[in-house]
């Protein structure tokens, strides 16, 4: 029984040690990812091998047209395209108002074809479509390079071929990272034309899924239909799957650390879901297709995908698409998460969107991440109070058996069943439960796990600054203050407490607490280790607070006694 507090906190040394390894995981170097520039030859711009879905209609007779195209850039506010002509792709997309790495001011690159190859391809195929199997139509567009002028820029690309006109529209909007992808397709032919729409992601595969138990992020695919909501699909695991669903809306997705690319299709239609594997050249792929669309002679029909590329803002994700914002994967205990992100958004801005189930904009908030931290501490210490004060008193009461169970020790000396039977009417006699004070540990767990989890997948938290030196919440204190801070708080906290542990070993383990965890924390986000250092803080004062009013009780008993 005296054992169970010193396993519990073996326990959470070694959670706090699998989180650390995959801290460093996850903050490992990653591969060079350069944005894609002009001088590049075409033939690195876009192979000719790309995986085009094929629709069922038979190719028509005349070949398509096939070129090697040229880059333009479009630009709003917050984003970057570059989109390659030759099919319309967009081959590289930066984020303006996302850094690299904090004070770089290099914009955030996610789609790239340099180096190393995350694209986002979309056309027509079928009997009229505008690619099929490796060739892709070229499109014309009148400037090099678009900038947002207004709430939002609009760019035409432009292509004929055997009798259609076909018209590949860009849409981008102010503040925002979803792009309308709209294909106008006008039928000048004395019979009907046939096309598909599809939308495809492509990543070169060698970057490994980083997700485990303890840490839902990772770098690779996901899926979402009406039968199976956010399906991640490891890129380990395309080239076996061979994904080939149809659903009523849906979406595809790759994701990365804090940052999503998706294309969503109509949301009215039935769509195909499906994925690919470039052996070849290592690639992964993953897309969707819609039903095939009849175009009637002379007429002119449009078809639409959207394509989201930008950060996990779940707000923004769930405007876009139902489940996409499950995209901010808080794992197992994500319902925990969920309350804890939405409690700290309420206290650093006033707004709160928990679950979309309740919204309150109050207009205002403390506006500093690291003072939300330490208030939602505040918060979650109180709600808690009631179990610290049951574990604290639970401690006074051992505490003042501890003579009378050193005396069992000695009287039944290695006889363990004797000594447990004797210890078990010494704790019901003295109404004692030597697993009180296990509890509030217990819970403080999961809330720990489920915080982590929250600074690994909120992007809001990126780059947050909190005071002096602390620039940057999501990464380690640089000097290694916060961490020694909290160490030292929990070394204060050991002296204060009463020893349960009799064996010898144990009681060393204990006094190296401390010491272990200030390790393990010295690399933790800034911002976990402020949490921690607040409740250690907190309960410091909660314990001696506790401690004083059970002296006052039993002062107040005595007295009474003696006036008996």
């Amino acid at each position: 029984m005296e054992s169970q507090r010193g396993l519990l906190f073996i326990a959470l040394l070694v959670v706090s040690f699998l989180l650390f390894q995959q801290w460093q995981v996850d903050n490992a170097p990653q591969p060079p990812v350069e944005t894609q520039t002009a001088s590049q030859s075409p033939e690195q711009q876009s192979g000719d091998d790309d995986f085009i879905p094929q629709a069922n209609e038979q190719a028509p007779t005349a070949q398509n047209v096939s070129g090697k195209g040229g880059i333009i850039t479009i630009a709003s506010d917050v984003l970057e395209l570059k989109i390659n002509t030759r099919g319309g792709d967009i081959e590289g997309a930066k984020l303006l108002q996302y850094e690299t790495e904090q004070g770089s001011g290099e914009a955030m690159p996610i789609l790239t074809n340099s180096g190393f190859t995350y694209v986002a391809q979309s056309g027509l195929v079928g009997a009229q479509g505008d690619s099929k199997g490796n060739k892709r139509a070229t499109y014309v567009a009148e400037k090099t390079e678009y900038k947002m002028s207004g709430e939002s820029l609009v760019v035409d690309l432009t292509h004929s071929n055997n009798g259609i006109d076909y018209i590949k529209r860009f849409t981008l909007k102010q503040g925002k990272y979803d792009v309308d992808v709209e294909y106008i397709v006008k039928n000048n032919n004395a019979i009907d034309a046939s096309v598909t729409l599809f939308g495809q992601l492509k990543q070169d595969s060698y970057i490994e899924d980083d997700g485990s138990m303890f840490m839902p992020t990772y770098r690779g695919t996901a899926y979402n239909t009406s039968e199976t909501r956010y399906e991640k699909l490891p890129f380990d695991d395309i080239e076996e799957s061979n994904l080939n669903t149809k659903t009523k809306a849906g979406w595809v997705a790759m994701l990365q650390h804090y940052f999503v690319s998706a294309w969503v299709p109509n949301k009215t239609t039935t769509n195909e879901i499906y994925s690919s594997y470039n052996a070849s050249k290592g690639q992964a792929i993953i897309g969707f297709k819609q039903p095939s669309v009849t175009i009637a002679p002379g007429s002119t029909e449009t078809v639409s995908a959207v394509f989201y590329v930008g950060p996990k803002d779940q707000k923004a994700l769930e405007d876009i698409a139902e489940d996409l914002n499950l995209t901010v994967d808080y794992g197992p205990l994500w319902f925990i998460s969920e309350a804890l992100f939405a409690l700290l958004i309420f206290i650093q801005s006033g707004w709160i969107n928990f679950l979309g189930l309740i919204e309150i904009d109050l207009g205002f908030g403390v506006g500093n991440w690291g003072i939300a931290i330490i208030i939602t501490t505040i918060i979650v210490k109180m709600f808690l109070y009631p179990l610290t004060k049951a574990q604290y008193t639970s401690m006074a009461k051992m505490r003042k058996v501890q003579p009378k169970m050193q005396a069992l020790k000695e009287r039944y000396g290695d006889d363990r069943q004797k000594m447990s039977q004797a210890m078990m009417e010494l704790y019901k006699k003295e109404k004692v439960n030597p697993a009180g004070g296990c509890l509030p540990l217990l819970i403080q767990m999961p809330i720990f796990l489920a915080l982590y989890w929250v600074f690994m997948e909120s992007v809001e938290l990126r780059h947050a600054p909190f005071v002096l030196w602390i620039t940057d919440l999501s990464s380690m204190d640089p000097y290694f203050v916060l961490p020694l801070l909290m160490g030292a708080s929990m070394w204060l906290m050991q002296k204060l407490q009463p020893n349960m542990a009799t064996d010898p070993m144990q009681q060393k383990m204990m006094q190296w607490m401390p010491v272990f965890f200030t390790f393990f924390f010295l690399w933790f986000p800034s911002g976990l280790v402020l949490y921690w250092l607040a409740s250690n803080l907190i309960t410091i004062v909660q314990m001696l607070w506790i401690f004083r009013e059970i002296e006052k009780s039993e002062e107040q008993g005595k007295a009474k006694a003696s006036k008996k």
